[in-house]
């Protein structure tokens, strides 16, 4: 949609815009811009229906802020690597711009003179930065960058002469022209499938996400997650071609020729697992130099799990003890002892045992009980976020340690006898220092954790990846990935592999709580209801549930449906 020719006013991108709309509604076919539009003709490339966009040449006599914009907005139009855009450079420029290094995605542009001449900025306000891997980072309304841009007369006609590699698009053509794909890495002991989602122009998918794949994990989950591949394998011809349903992904062949079968099996499974939103590609096929790769499937490689599912029950506090809530009944917590004399609040499960913990009724103490043993303390400060169980039964909390930095701690009481020391781990990552950790929940892959922390009442969410040790235990946080929401949330629960559900509780207000997505770029909001303050989550959107004094609510639809009444801070495992 950025591939009109502009005269300077960025008002006519919306009229432009209109008209896009409503084809979509009356045809869903094709999206004009100015002039023809049509269809991929290139049947490999993985989305046959993906929009093209051919842009309007340079207009003879514009001026140069004219000839910035045009530019630009012809970035849409990929199609022969850019050749219209390409029209608006230098026979130089024309030659090094490499446009697919990065996408500024934004808001709104405009063309500031710099003082400098025949110098301009193309100043934008950002939404999105998305780079050659297509790792997409989300950005604050405010957000501004400077691309400057030189011009020269050329026969006439201003052309650029310079100008830093990539492309700027509005927001509104981004989400026509761009999508959201997850790729596929492994746990480190390749028992899940952890997607890392990209952003990548629709068409030619295939390509862009097995070289992304190749080029290892976005910077948040280095670290956390493994790769089949080994590192420096590369793509040995420029393509991935689909041919008959195979996608034939030809590889350096020393690298593919050493690695053993289990190797081999795993790397076409993750490029199997990557290409599933494909509809053109039905399986993969690994090459060497073009020959063949022979890959036998001998039972030795357990395929990964992927979208981990929870047990279909909570569990929740009820007259003040820990109870089993399921299929709207509670009964007792199978071989736990009674803990009502701690007055437990906030309790989690363990998805691999029948270990339970959860915190007192100020939130400042963690406590962990196993079968056969009473509970046991485990950390006592000032306050504590729900506790959540990972991989390997380890339980996490997160408080300020004794010199108020705030501090994320895990225990592994499993396995301890009642008198022996639980091992713990305590992790001070600097992205926290100075926040309040409201919420930290692992992911059901235990790859992942979901962190919701506070400054000065204002929220931040987001997905931090776990570095472990070759025994599982933890031993680092990477810097997170932020997904941006307009509240203040205080909870957020998983909901499925790439889906947080979160919400800023209160007891006295309507809560409109939120589904942020890796693969959305904006939140979707669920239904308002009165005084919630707690939330849960099982598998998918059709298994949240919430809390107030009236009871406990199950989302259905658009609104909520009301379940039993009684218990409280109900909790999947996890």
């Amino acid at each position: 949609m950025s591939s009109v020719s502009i005269s300077g006013k960025l008002t006519r991108v919306g009229a432009a815009l209109l008209a896009v709309v409503l084809l979509l509604l009356t045809s869903c076919a094709q999206i004009p811009r100015s002039g023809p539009v049509g269809k991929s003709k290139d049947e490999s490339a993985g989305n046959p229906n993906a929009p093209v966009f051919f842009p309007a040449a340079p207009r003879p006599g514009a001026g140069p802020e004219a000839v910035i914009e045009d530019f630009y907005l012809a970035g849409s139009g990929y199609e022969d690597d850019y050749a219209v855009a390409r029209q608006y450079l230098t026979q130089a420029s024309s030659v090094t711009w490499k446009p697919d290094q990065r996408a500024l995605v934004f808001r709104k542009a405009s063309v500031v003179a710099t003082g400098v001449e025949n110098v301009f900025n193309y100043q934008l306000d950002l939404a999105y930065s998305v780079d050659a891997d297509g790792v997409a980072t989300q950005l604050p309304e405010g957000t501004t960058e400077n691309i400057p841009v030189t011009l020269t007369q050329v026969d006439g006609e201003w052309r650029i002469s310079d100008l830093p590699d990539g492309t700027a698009i509005p927001e509104e053509t981004f989400k026509v022209i761009y999508g959201a794909y997850p790729i596929y890495f492994y746990d480190p002991t390749f028992t899940y499938a952890v997607p890392d989602v990209r952003w990548f122009i629709r068409k030619k998918t295939v390509k862009a996400m097995t070289s992304a794949l190749l080029g290892g994990p976005a910077p948040y989950l280095k670290g956390a997650v493994v790769s089949a591949f080994p590192s420096g394998i590369k793509l040995a011809r420029e393509s991935v071609p689909v041919v008959s349903g195979a996608a034939q992904v030809d590889l350096t062949a020393k690298d593919l020729v050493d690695a053993s079968n289990e190797d081999r099996l795993r790397m076409q499974t993750q490029l199997a697992l990557t290409f599933r939103s494909q509809p053109d590609v039905i399986n993969v096929e690994l090459r060497a130099n073009q020959d063949l790769v022979r890959v036998e499937d001998n039972g030795t490689v357990l395929p990964p799990v992927r979208d981990e599912s929870v047990p279909g029950y909570q569990i929740a506090v009820s007259n003040n003890d820990l109870v089993r809530y399921e299929n709207n009944r509670l009964s007792p917590l199978p071989d736990i002892r009674s803990v009502a004399a701690l007055s437990p609040r906030a309790p989690a499960e363990s998805a691999e045992s029948q270990a339970a913990a959860f915190l007192n009724a100020d939130r400042t103490t963690l406590y962990s009980i196993v079968p056969g043993q009473p509970a046991r303390a485990l950390t006592t400060r000032a306050a504590l976020s729900r506790p959540s169980f990972g991989r390997y039964d380890w339980v996490w909390t997160a408080g300020p340690g004794a010199a108020g930095a705030t501090e994320v701690v895990a225990f592994r009481p499993v396995g301890v006898a009642e008198s022996g020391n639980v091992p713990t781990v305590t992790l001070t990552p600097g992205w926290l220092a100075g926040r309040t950790v409201k919420e930290f929940r692992i992911s059901r892959d235990g790859t992942r954790a979901l962190v919701i922390s506070q400054q000065n009442g204002k929220s931040l969410v987001q997905i931090t990846g776990i570095i472990r040790n070759t025994d599982g235990t933890p031993r680092d946080l990477t810097v997170p990935l932020t997904l941006l929401t307009p509240r203040d949330p205080d909870q957020g629960v998983w909901v499925d592999d790439t889906t947080v559900a979160v919400m800023k509780a209160s007891a006295s207000d309507a809560v409109t709580p939120e589904l942020l997505s890796l693969t959305s770029t904006q939140p979707q909001q669920l239904a308002s209801w009165p005084g919630l303050t707690a939330l849960s989550a099982g598998n998918g959107p059709s298994e949240i549930y919430g809390q107030s004094a009236e009871g406990i609510f199950q989302r259905l639809g658009n609104g909520w449906s009301p379940q039993l009444k009684g218990p409280i801070d109900p909790s999947f495992p996890g």
